[in-house]
């Protein structure tokens, strides 16, 4: 019983020396574990899928280094304040990540209707 606690030991201080057997156990357990490992445990490692808006967003540089962006008026259906700085937030955070928009701004024709939102954001 000994022996067996001794060879355990080893493999746990990994005081084997290269080329002998046990070394070589340890090692194919360890790419065994980094191999197989993946397909019954669930890391979490998959990427965020971000599904970019259909509508045309166009992005320009603004002056202080940041960017600004313009989204077309059909792609907001909301009427206030809040609704409408949510939408733009959803439809901006596919392209860019994770963002506060700080201000937006309605560009309008010569009759009053919204053609589009100019919407400045910051980064999280």
């Amino acid at each position: 019983m000994n022996a067996v606690w001794r060879t355990i030991r080893g493999y746990i201080w990994w005081s084997y020396e290269r080329g002998s057997l046990h070394y070589d156990v340890m090692v194919t357990l360890i790419l065994l574990f980094v191999f197989l490992s993946p397909y019954w445990i669930n890391f979490n490692d998959k990427p965020v899928e971000r599904n970019p808006h259909p509508t045309g967003v166009a992005v320009v540089p603004d002056t202080n280094g940041g960017l600004i962006y313009q989204i077309e008026a059909s792609a907001v259906k909301g009427s206030d304040d809040a609704t409408i700085r949510d939408e733009l937030r959803k439809i901006i955070e596919p392209i860019s990540g994770a963002v506060v928009v700080t201000r937006f701004e309605a560009i309008r024709d010569r009759v009053g209707r919204t053609q589009s939102y100019k919407v400045w954001v910051q980064k999280e």
